[in-house]
């Protein structure tokens, strides 16, 4: 069942969008948390991951991988970065630790990879060692061409198995909509697929006996999913993806399933506001839990298991680019219960992880590519 979120609109609205001071105690409904700079002088961070040793890699988008050490951000950016195509929504993207990270000190990217004449989404994996990246193999190029919409957002599951998300290259949904690339399994536009650590196909991917579908492919029918996160619990694999003009989306992610795009959806075309879609829902196309219509711009999305915040253990947290704020989001199995706005104007927020440590960690995006923070919430104690 779908549950519109234009209440939270309405609450965004209402609150104030004052910058926040240094040490201003924010209220939320379970916690009251301050905002703490962790580091500047970032130039569009995209994604952020955090190293067995307290380290923390960030992602720049015109193709630097950033180290921050002991809350300073080393001056020389992590060398073994492949060529980037930095133009538009593509660069560097996302950026996630194997599961043996310890053991093997394997990290993966995705990018936007430049080719003659346009660019694709790529993933490559490397060894982190003194600061650098060795033995760089690309161990996935997608089959889709476009100008935007590279999706990129990468998680491993409990099985070691990576998930990839690649956006549908903003294809116009014109015509046949059935016959929109999102909807044809013989190219990657899309879609999430599932690979071996290796880049290598997993034997029971739900498409790798159908004649011309490609077997990396896990669901297809998305639009551009810039959020994936296992849940820590269940194992269940949720997504958010940008919608058009309205409906941003929350999807459960189901081998095989088709998430309709551009054949249903809940958005209408920009500045036009003229329809896209057959309609809201059809037989044989997945429902999205949870929709945001007008959209939030919505991307990263991970699941609180910490214990620094423990009335938000279990729930997820996404970021809103136009929206400019945090989401936190109340699960209870594969439904959606409430949506709490956090920290509205603080910025194009572009992704939110937890850190080791059990707080919260947010990548502010400004526009115009000006330098902008990593910034962290941290709980305040009642009486302190």
């Amino acid at each position: 069942m779908v549950r519109s979120a234009s209440w939270s609109l309405a609450f965004l609205m209402a609150a104030s969008l004052a910058p926040l001071s240094a040490q201003e105690v924010v209220r939320s409904a379970e916690h009251d948390f301050r905002v703490v700079t962790v580091v500047e002088g970032l130039e569009v961070p995209w994604a952020i991951a955090f190293l067995p040793n307290g380290d923390m890699l960030v992602t720049e988008r015109p193709g630097r991988l950033r180290i921050v050490r002991d809350g300073h951000l080393l001056p020389t950016p992590v060398a073994g970065v492949p060529e980037v195509f930095a133009q538009g929504q593509g660069g560097l993207l996302d950026v996630v630790l194997h599961p043996e990270f310890a053991s093997n000190r394997l990290v993966y990217l995705s990018y936007s990879k430049p080719l003659t004449g346009g660019s694709t989404t790529a993933v490559i994996r490397g060894r982190l060692d003194d600061d650098a990246l060795h033995d760089v193999e690309e161990i996935f190029e997608a089959e889709s061409s476009g100008r935007g919409h590279y999706g990129s957002r990468l998680a491993f599951d409990g099985d070691g198995y990576l998930f990839i998300t690649v956006g549908d290259r903003q294809a116009p949904p014109t015509g046949d909509l059935e016959a929109h690339p999102a909807q044809d399994l013989s190219n990657h536009h899309g879609v999430t697929l599932r690979l071996q650590d290796d880049g290598t196909t997993p034997e029971d991917n739900p498409f790798v006996n159908r004649p011309g579908a490609l077997p990396e492919i896990y669901s297809y029918g998305h639009r551009n999913a810039q959020g994936l996160a296992i849940h820590p619990e269940t194992g269940v694999i949720w997504l958010n993806e940008h919608g058009p003009q309205g409906g941003d989306e929350i999807n459960v992610v189901r081998a095989g399933a088709n998430y309709g795009w551009p054949v249903i959806g809940f958005g209408v075309n920009y500045r036009g506001g003229t329809a896209i879609h057959e309609a809201t829902a059809r037989a044989g196309m997945e429902q999205p839990v949870h929709v945001w219509v007008p959209s939030i711009g919505v991307s990263g999305l991970t699941f609180y298991t910490g214990s620094r915040f423990p009335g938000w253990q279990g729930d997820a947290f996404v970021g809103g680019l136009s929206g400019e704020y945090v989401g936190r989001i109340d699960i209870e199995g594969d439904r959606i219960i409430r949506e709490e706005v956090l920290l509205p104007g603080i910025g194009r927020v572009r992704d939110v992880r937890e850190g080791p440590d059990g707080y919260l960690y947010i990548a502010v995006e400004a526009r115009g590519n000006a330098l902008t923070p990593i910034l962290r919430l941290e709980p305040v104690d009642s009486g302190s």
